[in-house]
Parts: structure tokens; sequence; C-alpha cells
């Protein structure tokens, strides 16, 4: 083994960091009593060329720095300390460990026993010991040249209330599109490849949220049986962008790319969100491997039950990260602060948020997490969206979270699927979900724009398999079909899946424009699935984290042109109006000078809602009148915004009813903005008082002038009203 000269170096910034004379190393660990720096002259090498022992400590930091050494140097960690499984103590040197802090990772873990700290097969089993080498089966952390021309590279910085997310997989969005050359297919170039580009500008979209891209392990038991961790919420590396979705290299030219692509998509006005997995790591429980934290210092790392030997699950993953641990906690801030200042990525989707709150075993809202997030200059700043549950005892936390929060609304998703399939008792609850749910988050000072409402997201049916599927079809995932939600709120109309049945594809393709549309026009920031827009399908599948094929993938080839269109108009509407995305809550009262209120509801025969009807448990059906002149806000230039008035009908009814429009105070010259009917009204004005027919299943917006003021310029709308 060849023998290196190095220097004590420095212990900030924890990683491998390069200068043009060599490369300072440092690492955490508190319980460790020696620590051994590997390096690697090619992944494919067994074990290391040079091995280089930390004699340095600071505060728990073990560091040196290496003359000579370049970007695209490989490494890894030997650490040593007691093997005391019942003590929380888990070091064993002969696993090479990847670096937490490591900005790029080249090749993936190869599952072989020996990449476990116990023996496998030992009737001991995790306390027994193994003295094999691991390093032939390790991934590679690769020392990085960060240098990047960003330009003039900017954060579009789109407020919540003028955003509309779209979540997409890097790989699943851009494998089959056509336009795509085939060597960059599910990469992050082919993110920004002018054909995806082209699509979400078309569609509307603000700001594009990416599932995770942190390195991330495929589980063994996926492995075995020929599947994949296809979504990637199994992270190792909270600071290297995973290189199975790089086109251009692994020994860093993956950190580049990312880059471009985030570089790219802000200067077409699009933000980049990443979704984020700081509640567990890929290594699991007691039983799973030793490739990172849990060799490192797993006693600290890692929360633990009262027998130090297991862990808290609140994830349902087999462990959680301990984020009452100063370092723990910090290595989740360096990772956010890194990702936003050298990545630019505009902010996060925290997966599992309800876990990070934890400090004991209750889920605290104003826990250390949160303290340090919102008295940081850098991350307080962007945008911060939670995943408000967890698997424990009290996890379901929506509604809960701090100002500067928003959060994924479930209760929103299974309200409005409710709604439209036609269940009881729903209208009291879709009032208050269409208008922000006031109920969860107005109390705590935040504004609408916490809501980031959905009706499907990667975790669960399509939107065409929502209106086309009663009960999942998880075959393919190889758990018997035990896999995945049971209850999905959904509906097939009369066939379970595919048919050719015209009656029953008109009505869900009419189910899939009332679910958009709702979703576009409440208020909140709405979040599209990838693929919605296009009538994507999974066959059924409502648990796809194990399928990297045809069943994630979105299949561009069989796009709904036409349903496409639809939801391209109403983004343009909802985006052109700021009725639809206010800043401030609906009041429920009269505006000073007009008499009429902000906000008023009415039933089908054209008078205003009362508690009767509120508490009528079948109805399915109502009226919301928007007043344009009630949006109590200003705009960019300090000007009043004013915007028209508008009528939203909403018939979750299987049969037809007849709406009374309103009387004139309300809005007295009506035209049809949009419509899921195939019934097509004209450009001709509809008065107050004038009785208009509402086709089953359907939903009718209806505009009124009013004050342009403040308004935002309109947009050409196409003719979508008879489609």
């Amino acid at each position: 083994m060849t023998a290196l000269s190095y220097q004590s170096g420095e212990p900030f910034p924890l990683g491998a960091t390069a200068d043009e004379h060599g490369v300072n190393f440092a690492i955490y660990s508190e319980n460790a009593t020696g620590i051994e720096l590997c390096l690697f002259n090619t992944l494919e090498d067994d074990t290391e060329s040079i091995k280089i022992t930390l004699k340095e400590r600071t505060n728990h930091v073990w560091h040196a720095y290496v003359p000579g050494l370049r970007p695209g140097q490989l490494y890894g960690y030997r650490v040593h300390g007691p093997y005391e499984p019942e003590a929380g103590h888990r070091f064993n040197p002969n696993k090479l460990l990847i670096d937490p802090y490591a900005k790029a990772v080249a090749g993936e873990l190869q599952w072989h026993d020996d990449v476990f700290g116990y023996q496998i097969g030992d009737p001991q089993q995790d306390l027994s010991y193994n003295v094999r080498n691991s390093a032939p089966y390790i991934p590679k952390c690769v020392v990085i040249n960060d240098a990047f021309d960003w330009g003039e590279d900017r954060s579009p910085r789109i407020p919540y209330h003028e955003s509309v997310i779209y979540e997409a997989h890097v790989k699943g969005l851009t494998q089959l599109h056509p336009d795509i050359p085939d060597e960059i297919r599910g990469s992050y170039a082919a993110i920004a490849h002018p054909a995806i580009i082209s699509h979400l500008k078309k569609l509307g979209i603000t700001t594009i949220e990416l599932m995770p891209v942190h390195f991330f392990i495929e589980d063994r038991h996926l492995v075995d049986r020929g599947l994949s961790n296809y979504w990637g919420y199994n992270t190792i590396g909270y600071f290297a962008p995973d290189a199975r979705y790089s086109s251009s290299g692994v020994m860093g030219e993956q950190v580049a790319e990312f880059k471009q692509m985030v570089k790219t998509l802000h200067k077409e006005g699009i933000e980049v969100i990443i979704d984020v997995v700081y509640n567990h790591t890929a290594e699991g429980n007691q039983y799973g491997p030793t490739i990172c934290f849990r060799g490192i210092d797993n006693l600290c790392y890692y929360r633990h039950t009262e027998n130090p030997r297991y862990y808290m699950d609140y994830t349902g993953c087999g462990n959680t990260l301990n984020t009452r641990m100063p370092y723990v906690l910090q290595l989740i801030m360096d990772s956010l602060r890194y990702w936003i200042t050298e990545m630019h990525v505009d902010g996060f989707r925290f997966d599992l948020a309800a876990t990070l709150a934890r400090e004991l075993h209750e889920v605290q809202k104003l826990g250390a997490f949160f303290d340090i997030i919102h008295q940081d200059p850098v991350i307080s700043r962007v945008k911060l969206i939670a995943e408000p549950w967890d698997v424990g005892e009290g996890g379901f936390q929506i509604g809960k979270f701090p100002p500067g929060w928003a959060e994924w609304n479930g209760l929103y998703r299974d309200c409005m699927r409710n709604f439209w399939r036609g269940g009881d008792n729903q209208l009291a609850e879709f009032a208050q979900r269409l208008t922000g749910s006031s109920d969860l988050y107005q109390n705590d000072y935040r504004s609408p724009g916490a809501s980031v409402n959905f009706i499907t997201a990667h975790d669960g049916f399509t939107l065409r398999d929502l209106v086309s599927y009663e009960q999942k079809h998880n075959e393919a995932n190889e758990d018997d079909n035990t896999d995945g939600a049971n209850d999905n709120y959904s509906c097939n109309y009369g066939v379970e899946g595919e048919t050719d049945d015209p009656e029953i594809l008109q009505i869900r393709a009419r189910q899939q424009r009332n679910l958009l549309a709702t979703l576009l026009l409440s208020q909140g920031v709405p979040m599209i699935l990838a693929g919605d827009e296009l009538g994507n399908t999974q066959f059924g599948n409502n648990n796809s984290y194990c399928q990297d094929n045809e069943i994630s993938w979105i299949d561009w080839s069989k796009a709904d042109n036409e349903l496409f269109e639809f939801v391209c108009a109403a983004v343009a509407f909802r985006r052109s109006h700021p009725a639809f995305s206010r800043k401030r809550w609906f009041q429920g009262q009269p505006i000073r000078g007009i008499g009429v209120e902000d906000i008023a509801w009415f039933s089908h025969d054209g008078f205003q809602m009362d508690e009767e009807k509120w508490n009528d448990s079948m109805a399915k059906t109502i009226g919301v009148c928007l007043n344009g002149l009630g949006l109590r806000c200003l705009n960019e230039n300090g000007e009043k915004m004013t915007d028209d008035n508008f009528y939203l009908i909403f018939n979750a009814y299987d049969g037809p009813i007849t709406f009374t429009l309103p009387e004139a105070k309300f809005g007295d010259n009506w035209r049809v903005a949009l419509s899921t009917m195939p019934l097509h009204y004209g450009k001709e004005e509809i008065r107050s008082g004038t009785q208009v027919p509402v086709e089953p299943r359907s939903f009718l917006l209806l505009q009124c002038p009013n004050g342009s003021a403040g308004k935002k310029p309109p947009v050409s709308l196409p003719e979508i009203a008879d489609k």
C-alpha cells in the first residue's frame, strides 16, 4: 500500500474540500476511537490503494489535509470503535463507509453479505461480528470541482399564491418522450431539454417539484426480486445528486449536469423544488447494512429505543434520524444550505416531515429543527413544504406546522375525490377546502398559500386511474397486492380498468376535468402530478415505488391532447385572475360601498345557503360567487387589486340539475369561461335569474366583468366548452 504525506488540516467544512494544492477531509464521530481515510484509484478496486490514519480531532471532528490530491479522487472511510450493539455501538473497520458530506458518489451498492456489520446466518444475528472487507461492494465518494459558471442566474422567487407546482420523477417524465435524444433520456439534462420546457411553459407550470434526487440505495429485497427503489425515498447521500440521472458521467459530472438543469429552468422562469428525505436513511433497522452513518457513529445519528440495540421507527423504514443531536441537525441544515447556495434550488418538499418535529416521542411543533430553520437567513427564504405526517403515534400533523411552511393538504385530496364521486356529507368540508382550508391554517396567521392542494401525487392512483379503478392492482410489486392504500375514494363508473364503452369513457373524461378544474380554481397552491394532464395511467397500480418501467414512465405517445388543452386553459385562467389565487382569506362579509359579500354560497334555486342546506347530507351541488372587488390587497405597483366576478357551479349528482343564477347585485351579464360539459353555451350573455341546465357530474364557470384596476392582463383561451 503506497504511503502519502499529509497535514493536520481543518475541521471545517465537513466533507472533502479541494483547493489548488490538495484536499481537506473532515468527518464527525463522537464515539469513534480511530478513523482511516481510504483512497481508491478506480471504482473496480477491491481495496484502497492508500490508507491515511486521521490523527487530528477537534470537537468530535476528525480531519486531515492531503497535498497533491485533485477533483475526481475516489475515497471512503473506515471507522474504529466498540462493536457493542446492545450499547448502541456498531463500529466495524472492515466496512468501507460513505462520507455523509460527499458531494458526489460513484457506483451503486452491490448487495453482498459482506456489506453487513454482522455475520449473516449467525445464531446471534446482529450481535455477531463480520470481519470481511466490504469495499468491493460499496459506492465510492468523489472529490468534486465545485466551480460552475452560473452567469446571472437568479431564483424566479415566485410567491406561493402565484405558484403552480408540477410533481415529477426525473426518469418517469423523460424516458419515453419522443423528442428527447436517447442518450439523455431519464436524466437531469432531459428535464432541461426544450421539449420538456416547452411542455411546462405551455401548461403554465411555475415550479417543478422533483422526486428524490439525493443519492439513494436500492433495497436488497427489491433487487433480489428483479425490482428497484424507483421513487428513491431511501437516501444515503444528502449532498450528492444521484448519478443514475446523469447522462454526462459519475465522477462529479452529475453535479454540473444538475446545476445546468437548474440554470436552464431558471432562465425560463421555472423554479426547482426537490423532495428530500431527512427522516430516515437507507441503512434500515438493526438487520440493515453498514454503509455510512451506522458505522460512523450509530448511537449519535439514529434514534433508539430504551434498548439501544433497536431503532425508533416513525417512518416505516426501519430507523429515524436523531434530530435531537446537534451534529445531526447540522448535517440537515448544511445539506439544505448547500442545495440552495451551491445548487441553486428554490425550495424543498420534506418527506414525512412530522418525524423531524419529534423531540422525544411527541411531535413538537416548535422543535429544534423548526427553530433553526426559522432563524436561518438562507433556508427560511425558500419554499418549505411539509408532508405533514409520519407513521408514528400522533404523526398526523396537518395544519400544525409553523408560519413560513406550506403543507401537502391530504384532507383536500380526500374531500375533493369523495365529493366528485358523489359522497354524502361533503358540502361543508368542500367549501372549506375550496377556499384554502382556513380551518387548518388561518389561526396560525398563515395565508391560503400554506395549503398545497392536490388530487393525486406520486403515492397513489394517477388521475386517470382514479376514475377507472375501484381497487388497487399492485400485483407487479410482488407483495400479493397487500401494499398501497386500500381506500382511494375512487370510482370506475361501471367497469374496472380499461373499457371501450363510450358512455363510461365520457364520464371518466368529464370527471378528470372536474377534478382538475376544481384543483386549479381552489384557493391555495395547486399541485399537478406529472402525466395527469395527458391522461397517463399506471394500470391501476397505486404504489409504483418499485416499478422502473412502463408502469411508472409517462407514455407520451398516448397523450390525451384534448385533456391537455383543457388543463392549459384552466391554468392560464387561474394565473390571469387573482380571484383564484388570493393572498388573504375570504371574510364572508359585505364589501364597503357595494354591500355584496366577497364570497357567497348558493343552492341550485338561486338562494343563498342556509344552515339546513349546509347540513343536508344528500346535497351534492352548490354555486359559489366570488366578488372581484373583495381581494383586499395591492399589486406590485401598490395599486388596489380587483378582478371580475365569477360564479362557479359544481354538480356532483349523477343526474342533471337546473341552476337559477342569483340576483343581479352579484352579477348580471355572465358568460361561460370554463365548462366540463359537452353542451356549448357560446359567448352570449346570461342574465341574473336565468335558469341554466347543468349536466350530470359537471362543472361550470361563469364570468361577469368588473373593475379592471390592478388586474393581471387577460389570456386568450381556446374554445374548450364543447370538448
